[in-house]
């Protein structure tokens, strides 16, 4: 048995989501690459080839891993390229994404030869958290004013537009893609692709996939260019658990259990946007808070209920534990980072990375 805490992949419940990638491909045509910010364990990444396009990433390291990992199309993009990252990028990747003008002329000689695009903000999201909302007052990420972007078309030959945020609603993703066709339609017809980034949820149970088949083989068809999707939590939703073993129990006005992990540590993002982790089935009269073993008063994952009292030694799942977690976990308070194991599609279970105090001093100084 593997020593919690541990991330567990399982292929199994990741199959679903890269068939419904898969499917959209043919039916779009649009292809579909790896949003590398929301997930990035590379053992899983020669499974993920099979259905999907390639990789795109925010960062040169990020660039780097899907080259090395998972291989077919590269897009790299930043929200600013370093002097030192272009000349790496350029050389490791299909398409270099550049988030303004500034940074297009700026790097345009470096460039020269590799596909350009350019970043765009269409000035509309479905966010509903303004942390992560790229339509935001002030956003610096992309370009809003088509006249600015009109004299460097020739430099480029596609635009990204990234303004879907966790969005399980058709209808608005159509109403925003009608609103981009609107305010940069004429630009779009001189690019040959266009990616439409991530944020749309189409793996959901019951999203009308075949609607979005259809409207963007029509955008595609429209205005002549490929059509990319950059899904993330889409491609690997319910796929993955954080393992967990319960330390400790007290009572103090409720049942606590204290287990050996932390949500500031590992699965951060639940924390930075307020969100309750879904710990186990959920069923039963006990109600438990499950708290983290950090010292930060508000480390607690939430609150669930089970059959019966929870005792040390205990284990639990936490689900949906791929997304913007295991790309965020950190050694806050030194606690143990959770181990990766995958599940295979025969159900057998392999430990593919631990962690150690080696690794929690080397990345300290």
């Amino acid at each position: 048995m593997i020593q919690t805490p541990y991330y567990l992949v399982d292929k199994a419940r990741l199959l679903p989501n890269m068939e419904r990638i898969a499917w959209l491909r043919e039916a779009s045509g649009a292809k579909s690459l790896l949003a590398l910010k929301c997930f990035a364990t590379w053992s899983v990444f020669d499974f993920m080839a099979q259905y999907m396009d390639g990789t795109t990433s925010s960062s040169l390291y990020e660039a780097r891993l899907g080259a090395e990992k998972f291989g077919g199309e590269t897009h790299a993009y930043s929200v600013a390229w370093a002097d030192d990252e272009i000349a790496q990028v350029v050389a490791l990747s299909d398409k270099v994404i550049f988030n303004t003008r500034g940074q297009l002329e700026r790097f345009a000689d470096a460039a020269a030869g590799r596909t350009r695009g350019l970043r765009v903000n269409p000035g509309v999201s479905t966010s509903g958290f303004d942390l992560a909302d790229p339509a935001r007052p002030f956003s610096r990420l992309g370009e809003l004013d088509p006249v600015r972007i009109d004299p460097v078309t020739d430099m480029l030959s596609g635009f990204m537009f990234h303004n879907n945020c966790e969005n399980d609603e058709f209808d608005r993703f159509d109403e925003m893609l009608t609103h981009i066709e609107d305010r940069f339609g004429h630009l779009i017809d001189r690019m040959d692709w266009i990616s439409l980034g991530g944020g749309i949820h189409f793996t959901g149970d019951d999203y009308p996939l075949e609607r979005l088949a259809e409207r963007l083989k029509r955008f595609a068809g429209t205005h002549g260019v490929q059509v990319y999707l950059e899904p993330g939590e889409a491609a690997i939703t319910r796929s993955t658990t954080l393992e967990v073993t319960v330390l400790d129990t007290m009572f103090n006005g409720r049942n606590l259990a204290i287990v050996d992990s932390s949500i500031e540590a590992h699965m951060l993002d639940l924390l930075v946007y307020r969100e309750t982790a879904q710990v186990g089935d959920d069923i039963g009269s006990e109600e438990w808070m499950i708290c983290g073993k950090s010292c930060l008063a508000g480390d607690i994952f939430g609150t669930a209920r089970f059959p019966a009292p929870l005792s040390p030694g205990d284990r639990l799942s936490v689900r949906d534990a791929g997304g913007y977690t295991m790309v965020k976990k950190n050694w806050f308070n030194g606690v143990k980072m959770p181990a990766i194991a995958v599940r295979e599609m025969d159900g057998s279970t392999t430990l593919v990375r631990d962690f150690g105090y080696d690794d929690f001093a080397s990345a300290l100084s």
